[in-house]
């Protein structure tokens, strides 16, 4: 066989093998795909039920890892009770909280969830007294997945605007 003969053989066999997945690959990426989709579909209706019905108790391990975990600026908030606790600041301050995921995707057991949070400031909410001033907050929150649990989350949302329209910051 000639130089180029064999240059060639191996070109086309580097070519073809690049070009095609094996079954496997396609077996994961399915796989993935439809893990992706039951997380987003689990997230988005747990957290849009806790806020409809006023209910922190379905934040339980059927829906969050034991271990859960809010991460905040102040210092990471851990485990189921915690959690709960953390998120029914939301609940007690707003008596007429209506909570809207946006939009959800992801990648893996990662998760971006865009949402609305629209309330009256009526409770305490994390010690600010009641304002009785309407709230309409837009934010994001990165969410890990883990076993197809909520294993931990961080909001991010504009705090200048929620304390201007709280009436703590006057414009």
């Amino acid at each position: 066989m000639t130089t180029n003969f064999k240059l060639a053989i191996l070109a086309t066999a580097l070519i073809v093998s690049c070009g095609t997945k094996n079954q496997n690959e396609i077996d994961q990426l399915s796989k993935s795909k439809e893990t992706l989709e039951k997380n987003v579909e689990m997230y988005s209706t747990v957290w849009e039920r806790v806020v409809e019905e006023r209910n922190t108790g379905i934040i339980d391990t059927s829906f969050f890892d034991p271990n859960v975990i809010v991460i905040t600026q102040e210092g990471n908030i851990e485990g189921i009770e915690a959690f709960r606790d953390f998120y029914n600041n939301y609940l007690t301050g707003f008596s007429d909280a209506q909570f809207k995921v946006l939009d959800c995707f992801g990648q893996g057991d990662r998760l971006v969830k865009h949402w609305q949070f629209i309330g009256t400031h009526d409770g305490d909410f994390f010690g600010i007294p009641a304002t009785n001033q309407k709230i309409d907050l837009k934010g994001t929150t990165l969410v890990t997945m883990k076993n197809g649990r909520v294993y931990s989350e961080e909001d991010f949302f504009d705090n200048y605007s929620l304390l201007t329209q709280l009436g703590i910051i006057k414009q």
